[in-house]
């Protein structure tokens, strides 16, 4: 084993792991990110994954449970509800589920059971229909049925995840890294929007869609998550295959004896406290990009959460205007997610993040200080900030990939998820914060000063800016580091196909 690098904390213990979770390996550090096999299979479960991140949670199963003709007023409060439920589930789970991942080697299985469970969520979505009756009452189950199905989602969503982002450095190099989490992140944006267009011209937005399907009962809704749970199952699939695969060849090349003990739930969580006091006391770099990581990714996040609201409510976007610009948006943010990847590879992750976050600041800014000259500035200045959304989330997971450990991926990229969720109530809490400065500041109402909301999210951003700054970049795993041949090295790194 080689030592551990300068600043990254003692050497870990060894642990049971997959092809798809090896220490980053020299390989084909420069070769196309396309001719590798096993980057675009890793990529395309990104691609699946949009059909629940931009179809279910966003802009269309979201949008129809809180519609109040249809399941009843209060029913996005109640949705609040639900999914902040599911967010303190997911941080109490996340880190361990991780954890026990990475000891027992059962990463792959792992994430087929969670991407398995989105699909059949995503599926069982169809059977919520609209709750009014016809004497006008409404029928509370079916909203409940709709609630806790997304809930279940939710948490699925965020483990699998967990497991997904662990197998980044087992298909990348140093020399590549940041390519590759570019090329997923930004292919899960494309594929939203791809999906989005087809269900939206094939379904929701015709008044008699693909075969025959109108919105009566919310039929054009219902059937929209059919096809998102099978456009989940079937992009996911490559993955899921390969790495079972590469998992029970890894198995038998090891031998039994190297099977990792099985441990209860309780001592999971045992360990796991030890793990978040070591890390404080022998890694507080890696420990203090987590916070900062998890305060200007919220941010990150309310972009997309309140820019739809900016739009109708401050410039006037028509509904169809605002999913024009959705689909506007994640375009651009795909593509420069993509992109940045180079840079990401070139000058480092922590140049990405603060360029991107500086860049946010600035053009938040000027959102504010130009809303009166009209939709242009919206169009010019919002589809500015969706440029460096994608590149400030995809160096932030290579940030903490050079950080980390070998064998440590899942539990870190857990305590990731967790810390995220931690802080997800700043976004929305500076937002309204903002709105109610406005209030004072103006004298007039809510509608009229809807523009301040933006100074609450450039806060958070600028929050964030300010705690990722002292964060060292200095001993990261370098863009040209090449390992020497050893016991670290993966065995068939170059053959995408090799399963030993």
């Amino acid at each position: 084993m080689t030592s551990p690098e300068p600043g990254r904390g003692p050497a870990p213990s060894p642990e049971v792991t997959d092809q798809f979770s090896r220490p980053l390996t020299s390989g084909t550090a420069r070769s196309s990110l396309l001719r590798d096999r096993r980057v675009v299979v890793w990529a395309l479960w990104d691609w699946a994954s949009a059909a629940f991140n931009a179809v279910i949670t966003t802009f269309v199963f979201s949008v129809y449970l809180t519609n109040s003709d249809l399941f009843g007023p209060g029913a996005d409060r109640t949705l609040a509800v639900v999914l902040a439920v599911a967010g303190v589930a997911v941080a109490l789970t996340a880190p361990v589920t991780g954890q026990r991942a990475d000891r027992s080697g059962r990463r792959a299985i792992s994430l087929a059971i969670y991407t398995g469970i989105i699909a059949l969520v995503t599926a069982l979505m169809f059977l919520v229909q609209p709750a009014v009756q016809d004497d006008g009452t409404f029928a509370a189950q079916w909203l409940w049925l709709g609630l806790i199905l997304l809930a279940v989602g939710n948490v699925a969503s965020e483990l699998a995840g967990v497991n997904y982002n662990a197998m980044l450095n087992g298909i990348s190099t140093p020399a590549n890294v940041g390519r590759v989490s570019g090329f997923g992140w930004g292919l899960g944006y494309v594929g939203g929007i791809v999906l989005l267009l087809i269900v939206y011209f094939g379904l929701i937005n015709p008044e008699v869609g693909l075969f025959g399907v109108t919105s009566e009962r919310g039929m054009d809704v219902r059937v929209t998550t059919l096809v998102a749970a099978l456009w989940t199952a079937l992009f996911s699939l490559p993955l899921i295959v390969s790495s079972l695969r590469a998992a029970a060849a890894e198995k038998a090349e090891r031998g039994r004896e190297q099977a990792a003990p099985k441990e209860s739930i309780v001592e999971s969580y045992r360990r796991l406290l030890r793990s978040i006091v070591e890390l404080a006391r022998s890694d507080r770099r890696t420990a203090f990009f987590l916070l900062a990581s998890a305060v200007f990714r919220d941010g990150l996040a309310g972009v997309f959460t309140f820019g739809g609201i900016i739009a109708a409510g401050t410039f006037g976007f028509s509904p169809g205007d605002v999913i024009i610009f959705a689909v506007a948006a994640n375009i651009v943010a795909g593509i420069a997610t993509i992109a940045f990847g180079r840079l990401d590879d070139a000058l480092g992750p922590k140049t990405v993040i603060v360029l991107s976050l500086t860049c946010m600041v600035i053009a938040g800014i000027g959102v504010f200080v130009l809303h009166d000259l009209g939709a242009a500035v919206f169009w010019a200045l919002g589809l500015t900030l969706c440029v460096f959304v994608g590149p400030a989330q995809s160096a932030s997971r290579t940030f903490l990939a050079r950080l980390i450990p070998a064998g440590k991926e899942g539990e870190v990229f857990g305590l990731y998820a967790t810390t995220g969720r931690a802080v997800s109530f700043l976004a929305p809490a500076m937002f309204a914060g903002a709105l109610w400065i406005g209030e004072q500041v103006t004298g007039l109402t809510d509608d009229d000063v809807q523009y301040w909301g933006i100074l609450g999210i450039v806060l958070v951003l600028a929050i964030g800016l300010a705690l990722v700054l002292p964060v060292s970049a200095k001993n990261l795993r370098p863009a040209d580091a090449v390992d020497e041949p050893g016991e670290d090295a993966a065995p068939g790194r170059d053959d995408p196909t090799a399963k030993g």
